[in-house]
């Protein structure tokens, strides 16, 4: 599905839209899948192969890199970072740069209506469960239970939600 874009976008003609899907200004994205109604806002970078959901919200100065999957209605605070390589290096073995090719990419999965806080990173290969909440400016360095809160550096079970409290 194609949507309105304005110059002040920078989208690949490889990206997936779905319907709905609303961008805002000065984002960059490429070879990514973007499912119905989920908004993306200003000073986002979305890269190949990153698959975001139905009903998401991604807030501003987020960076999702390759091998992140979003399943539906997740919140993304602001300034939320994602990284998907466990020990990055500027250099291989011998001194020459390292290049696409020397990089393992470790896949991240946020799943179905959890929340990330504003702030957060979330290191490479955890699996966020179930309306999970992040709490923000946390280090996410292992798998977070479905249905807990946790935050700190390193995030860090909180307590489980509230069954009255879910929403």
């Amino acid at each position: 599905m194609k949507i309105e874009s304005s110059p002040l976008q920078k989208i690949a003609p490889s990206v997936k839209f779905g319907k709905g899907v609303k961008v805002y200004d000065f984002v960059n994205l490429y070879g990514c899948e973007i499912d119905d109604n989920t908004k993306i806002g200003t000073f986002v970078e979305i890269q190949k192969g990153a698959k975001i959901g139905k009903n998401c919200k991604i807030s501003s100065h987020t960076f999702i890199c390759e091998g992140v999957t979003i399943e539906d209605d997740v919140f993304i605070g602001h300034n939320v970072t994602f990284i998907n390589d466990m020990y990055p290096r500027a250099t291989v073995e011998g001194g020459g740069l390292q290049t696409e090719a020397d990089w393992v990419c470790i896949p991240t999965l946020i799943k179905k209506g959890s929340s990330i806080g504003s702030s957060t990173t979330l290191l490479a290969g955890i699996t966020v469960g179930e309306k999970a909440i992040v709490g923000a400016g946390s280090v996410v360095t292992k798998d977070v239970p479905s249905g807990t809160i946790v935050a700190g550096n390193p995030a860090r079970v909180l307590r489980k939600i509230d069954e009255e409290k879910k929403g």
